[in-house]
């Protein structure tokens, strides 16, 4: 007995759990085509949010597709150990602890750690299964586990050798809080409202003559170690050979001339400290500066400012804003917008700091990588990146790949003296180190290794060799890689997905996947990006709960585009509900029918299945190319017109046997057949409720389940049957509308006739057709007619003419304005098509197909206005 309602709760944890038990998901190598994706590993911090749900269930789509395409389907989960993320995290929990980082030693701090990611790591994947995601779950990987550990220190020291990685003293971005270096792509610049200080400096040995400069970070002028002008700029030309003196520290600095400085920002004097500012560092050296450091790591002035020691950055731009107030140095304060680079991962604002760090040339990896992007050998999905990735690898700084934490996998380089000895292990380090110096009786306590760690990013850009172990065997990966697809967001293009582009030629000399289709932002309804400081942001797992995962699901793949934002609403994961609703109710539907073995097959029901199995046959093509693209939104809408309209709304009410009857035993077991295809093309958008259904309709063996059944092959598209049941279709609408317009009971059948064409002969003769009109709009009979029948009222479907008597007085003026209204728009619709094909542009350049179906609606069009032109004349 089927329940009465389809319950998600008592379904989705029993199906995935089954599947477990099956082993679906797991994947070893055969003869079978491979097909695999690797996960975008979220942060092991992270819990379940928009983001995810939408990145992993269109992979969770793409897999179970796979699958059902018979190929060895492999998608691999893991997650990232996110340096910065975590280590703050561990920090923080130690500090409710009454804990101190700095009291503790490197491996105490790591236990901790380690313990941390035991206890809280895995939370996401568990809720990626509460999704349905279909992950091969014994290939979970970890960025940091011992596999990819060991694959990130041979890369490393692989890139030494090569001369492509090195280490030097340069300007970097540094978080105060995390402590840390930053790449240029962990830097998210916003406008923000600040003040722009105009300071005058006194020029040296002069009674009263000053010069003023505009600045935003007056607590840098504690660094100060020159004044610029440009050398084009007629106001300061006196000023060659002449010093001014720093306020505050009464440092006597030089005044350069520099092309760099625009004469119309402020007051075209510009102040050079070169420790706090890259393109001062630029001037610095150029003009062979003093470099002075004002700042501690954490953001506090140093003992080289000499003044606020110990102070926070922006406690000490306020202090000594006063005191350059009270010295007379402030010659005005403006407000003033400009760009603020903030941390990704702490939101402070970031300094610019000189250090000493590691750094990987990417000039030597680029060249490979883009080509494959631009020749279509990585394919994207939309194309429109291509041209963002072009801009950026054309342009592409050294990466920065130290980081100042314990958290990560340590830099593999040990130093003694003026040596740097970078090897896998310390003893090899050790083993270098005496060849290098000469001395054989250096021990490995004569070493020090480097204190950081690696980028997260340099663990991740390895991920789809280091997966399968690509660094230690190749069996595996001979067979996974190239991977199918990465599915991500866009705005880590650069940050990640070209990265493990320049990895895959440099270590395997391949592409790492074969496409990468860009998924968009997850915004609200006004178009804002969702956050948890917007309070815009549901919760993910409540979502689930509410309306089960696959209106979850669909909710979110139908306000998916591809590549394009998603415009989040719940009312879209209510409609997924119902539509699992619907489908839970066609299935009682067909249930509930009583079969005769002795039944002859109606004719109706015989044209009904032909036409459901051809418009199926349609729409498995239109999906073949919705995938191909990845266009996923639409292959889900499409399914959802075909189920929820085709088949449940016109198909089932076709065969319905009337009251008291049973169904053939024919049209049942077709209609069943019908049933598991659409089961079969919907689950891997829907997976719990596709096979729950799956296996109510009909007794399955063992074994045979939905998500390892057969996608459907298509078939012949018989165009005609399709064109004759739309037009039955809207023959019924339109009948089911005049007996509601004009307050008559759906009971009161209605002749009905079509007057007399070319091809009304065929329609009226096409027994299936006409039992289906009968049948559906309820007509005592189905005729031609050469005129117009007295009293009748006339309505239009396509381009014939159709006639029904209603025992009503008929409004002629009210009837005559209708049609010239209908008139008006055939008219108007008309004149476009014509516009359309008559540019020369679109006929040549449009498929055939596109303008042969403009020139059918242009036929069709006239036929329309023809017919209509008839009836007005008629109703004279």
């Amino acid at each position: 007995m089927i329940s009465k309602h389809y319950s998600p709760k008592d379904t989705e944890s029993r199906w995935y759990q089954h599947w477990m038990d099956k082993n679906y998901f797991h994947s070893t190598p055969d003869d079978r085509e491979p097909y695999s994706i690797v996960i975008p590993p979220p942060n092991v911090t992270g819990v379940l949010h928009m983001g995810h749900m939408l990145n992993n269930t269109i992979q969770d789509i793409l897999i179970r597709k796979a699958r059902l395409e018979g190929k060895n389907a492999c998608w691999v989960p893991g997650t990232d150990h996110a340096s910065i993320a975590t280590e703050a995290k561990v920090v923080r929990m130690l500090r409710e602890k009454g804990i101190r980082k700095a009291d503790l030693t490197r491996d105490e701090f790591m236990e901790h750690a380690w313990g941390w990611k035991e206890k809280y790591g895995g939370i996401i994947l568990e809720q990626l299964k509460r999704l349905g995601a279909s992950c091969d779950w014994e290939r979970t990987a970890f960025t940091m586990d011992e596999t990819r550990y060991k694959a990130v220190i041979e890369v490393f020291v692989d890139l030494y050798r090569k001369g492509k990685l090195y280490r030097d003293y340069r300007m970097v971005n540094w978080d105060p809080e995390a402590q840390t270096v930053l790449s240029n792509e962990e830097v998210l610049y916003a406008e923000e409202k600040s003040s722009l200080y105009h300071v005058r400096y006194k020029i040296e040995g002069t009674a009263d003559e000053w010069v003023t400069i505009a600045t935003t970070r007056p607590e840098t002028i504690l660094g100060d170690t020159a004044v610029a002008v440009n050398p084009d700029d007629e106001r300061y030309a006196h000023l060659q050979g002449k010093r001014v003196i720093v306020p505050k520290v009464n440092r006597s600095v030089p005044i350069v001339f520099d092309k760099y400085v625009d004469m119309e920002f402020g007051t075209g004097c510009l102040k050079i400290t070169p420790a706090h500012d890259p393109n001062d560092y630029d001037i610095g050296k150029k003009h062979d500066l003093e470099v002075i450091d004002t700042l501690n790591d954490n953001g506090t002035l140093s003992e080289a400012a000499q003044f606020y020691v110990g102070e926070d950055r922006f406690k000490a731009r306020k202090l000594i804003i006063k005191d350059l107030e009270e010295a007379g140095h402030i010659v005005k304060v403006e407000e003033h917008m400009h760009n603020v680079g903030r941390s990704e991962r702490t939101s402070v604002v970031v300094e610019p700091k000189l250090s000493l760090q590691w750094y990987v040339d990417m000039q030597q990896l680029v060249e490979p990588s883009l080509g494959a992007v631009m020749e279509d050998t990585v394919e994207f999905f939309p194309k429109k990146f291509k041209n963002t990735f072009n801009y950026w690898m054309s342009n592409i700084r050294d990466w920065c790949i130290s980081r100042q934490l314990w958290w990560g996998q340590r830099i593999p380089a040990w130093y003694y003296e003026e040596g740097v000895f970078v090897a896998e292990t310390a003893e090899e380090a050790l083993g270098l180190a005496k060849k290098e110096t000469g001395n054989d009786n250096l021990t490995l306590d004569d070493l020090k290794q480097d204190e950081d760690v690696l980028d997260t990013w340099f663990s991740s850009w390895l991920w789809p060799i280091s997966v399968f172990n690509g660094f230690e065997t190749d069996e595996e990966l001979k067979y996974y890689y190239p991977t199918s697809v990465l599915v991500t967001g866009w705005d880590i293009i650069f940050l990640w997905v070209a990265r493990m582009i320049m990895s895959g030629y440099e270590w395997q000399g391949e592409r790492p996947f074969d496409h990468v289709y860009f998924t968009g932002m997850v915004r609200d309804k006004q178009r804002r990006k969702m956050s948890k400081s917007l309070g815009n942001s549901p919760d993910a797992l409540e979502l689930i709960d509410r309306f089960g995962a696959d209106g979850v699901r669909f909710g979110m793949l139908s306000s998916s585009p591809a590549g394009g934002d998603l415009l989040f609403d719940e009312k879209l994961c209510e409609e997924g509900r119902n539509f699992c609703n619907k489908i839970w109710n066609g299935l009682r539907l067909i249930k509930s029918f009583s079969l005769s073995e002795d039944t002859e097959t109606p004719d109706g029901n015989i044209a009904a299945s032909r036409w459901f199995e051809s418009r199926l046959n349609q729409v498995l093509e239109e999906l073949n190319s919705n995938f191909q693209e990845y266009r996923l939104s639409e292959a889900l809408i499409t399914i959802k017109r075909l189920i929820w309209d085709d088949f449940c709304s016109w198909y089932l009410e076709m065969i319905k046997p009337p009251y008291g009857e049973s169904l053939d035993s024919a049209t049942y077991e077709k209609t069943i057949e019908f049933f598991g295809k659409l089961m079969t093309i919907l689950h891997p958008f829907m997976p719990f409720v596709t096979e729950e259904v799956w296996h109510l309709l009909e007794e399955r063996n063992s074994g045979e389940d939905c998500i390892i059944s057969s996608w459907p092959k298509g078939g012949s598209i018989n165009k005609a049957i399709i064109k004759n049941i739309e037009l039955s279709k809207d023959i019924v609408s339109k009948i089911r509308y005049l007996r509601a317009k004009n307050e008559l009971s759906p009971k009161e059948a209605l002749p009905l006739s079509i007057q007399k064409s070319e091809t009304s002969s065929e329609f009226v003769n096409d027994k299936g057709i006409s039992s289906i009109i009968l049948k559906l709009a309820n007509i005592t009979d189905f005729s031609e007619s050469a005129t117009t029948p007295e009293g009748s009222t006339t309505f239009l479907s396509g381009t014939e003419k159709f006639f029904t008597q209603i025992d009503k007085e008929i409004d002629i003026e009210a009837e005559r304005a209708k049609i010239e209204e209908e008139l008006k728009r055939a008219r108007g619709f008309l004149i476009g098509v014509q516009k359309k094909l008559e540019n020369e542009r679109f006929v040549q350049n449009a498929p055939a197909a596109v303008v042969e179906k403009e020139k059918q609606k242009l036929a069709d069009g006239t036929a329309r206005i023809k017919i209509l032109e008839e009836s007005l004349e008629n109703l004279k």
